[in-house]
């Protein structure tokens, strides 16, 4: 009986050296960019240590690499589901796995499945509590579901896009008030967020210019309608601005001596 566990012992301990050595076959491919390659190294990883959580979440990496966002194909497809498929795996071993949550996520943001893409976020930012990022995308989702209904209505009423608000149709801004109204104010939370952590997202103060300036268009009144905009103008500049400054800090260079004399 001892013999028998030891072989058995031994056995297992081949094969994760075995699995360790494909994975280090696929991470030199993957990072050569050989993604095909190194998806075959990382799924004989798996196969050699089901419960290798490096190597599950390596091969639906490289599977994620593969998929391009707005590609319409069956195999496009078929690369986004088993990217998804082996991330609801590592997450099957650690639900608090923050780049299986953050994947699946980019999935469905790639996918343009807002609802889905959200649910995800908000579960990343339940054991991230800080991820910029999710914040950020909270807030895009938001505008990416808002525009095209906003834009719509406007259409609809003969009002062309440069047409200054509020929505002329008091109806019509009062219904997309109350149906669309909340989950606005959700994603400029979302984007305030953003900022509180990173205040050099630039990105994120243009989205919160495009949500204030088209919830304007809901206002009761002309004033408060001119004071959204005003409010939108000033997220524009700030915008600029910080766009500007995050391009001169990242064409400094880096280190080395400088010829400023010490203050």
């Amino acid at each position: 009986m001892v013999a028998v566990a030891a072989l058995a012992v031994l056995g297992t301990s081949c094969r994760q050296l075995q699995s360790r050595d494909q994975l280090n076959k696929g991470v030199q491919a993957f990072k050569n960019a050989q993604y095909p390659e190194a998806v075959e190294s990382f799924k004989r990883a798996v196969e050699l240590d089901p419960g290798f959580a490096a190597a599950r979440l390596y091969l639906a990496t490289a599977y994620m690499q593969q998929y391009i966002p707005g590609a319409e194909s069956p195999e496009n497809d078929q690369m986004a589901q088993a990217a998804h498929d082996q991330f609801m795996k590592v997450l099957e071993q650690n639900p608090k796995d923050k780049v299986a949550l953050a994947s699946i996520a980019s999935l469905y943001l790639n996918q343009k499945k807002w609802d889905d893409a959200q649910q995800w976020y908000e579960k990343l930012i339940s054991v991230d509590p800080n991820n910029v990022d999710a914040y950020y995308s909270i807030g895009f989702i938001t505008w990416s579901k808002w525009y095209p209904i906003y834009g719509t209505a406007r259409a609809n009423l003969g009002m062309k896009p440069e047409d200054p608000g509020p929505i002329k149709d008091k109806k019509v801004r009062e219904d997309l008030k109350s149906k669309y109204g909340p989950m606005i104010d959700a994603g400029l939370q979302a984007l305030d967020k953003a900022l509180q952590i990173d205040p050099t997202r630039d990105d994120a103060m243009a989205y919160e210019n495009l949500l204030v300036r088209e919830r304007a268009d809901l206002a009761d009144t002309k004033e408060d309608y001119q004071k959204q905009v005003q409010v939108a103008d000033d997220w524009v500049q700030k915008s600029l601005a910080t766009k500007k400054a995050n391009a001169e800090k990242k064409a400094q260079p880096q280190g080395g001596i400088t010829t400023d004399s010490p203050k």
